[in-house]
Parts: structure tokens; sequence; C-alpha cells
């Protein structure tokens, strides 16, 4: 997985950017208030780590629209290199 992001601060624009493997998929339920439910990607690469959270509605938003061209990705090889 790699995460690119760019945020803006009182210097300019700040860009980010790291790679690291899924570890877990958390989804975060909560009875009391339904509508604060949440889907958590843990990750972690060499140097970083990081939580991705997902609304309910994000995550079906994705979904439709990963499912709607996945028929376009012929074959897909992992690749896995080592930083120096």
């Amino acid at each position: 997985m790699q995460v690119r992001v760019k945020k803006q601060n009182k210097d300019g624009v700040v860009r980010l950017e790291t790679s690291g493997q899924i570890k877990e998929v958390i989804i975060n339920e909560d009875f009391m208030n339904p509508k604060q439910e949440s889907i958590s990607v843990c990750f972690r690469g060499v140097s970083s780590s990081g939580i991705i959270d997902f609304k309910p509605e994000e995550i079906e938003h994705l979904y439709n629209s990963v499912r709607n061209r996945i028929h376009l990705i012929k074959g897909i090889k992992k690749f896995k290199f080592e930083k120096e």
C-alpha cells in the first residue's frame, strides 16, 4: 500500500509519501450512536505507520467505483522491493 498526503501549513504545501503493508482492518461499531460507526485500515511500513478511518458511506462509494472498473485489470502481480 502506498499513501500520499498533501497538507497546507504556514510555510506552504507539505507533501508526505510512505508505503507499507495493511496489517489489520477494524470495524468500529457504536451501538449507542450507529451514525458514528467507522472502518479503520491500519498499516505499517519500515519507518512509518498509520490508521485511515472511513465512514461506511465512503467504503460503499469506494467499493462501487472499484467494482465497475475491476474488469480493466487483466492481471495483478505483487512486487516487493527493499528500500535502501
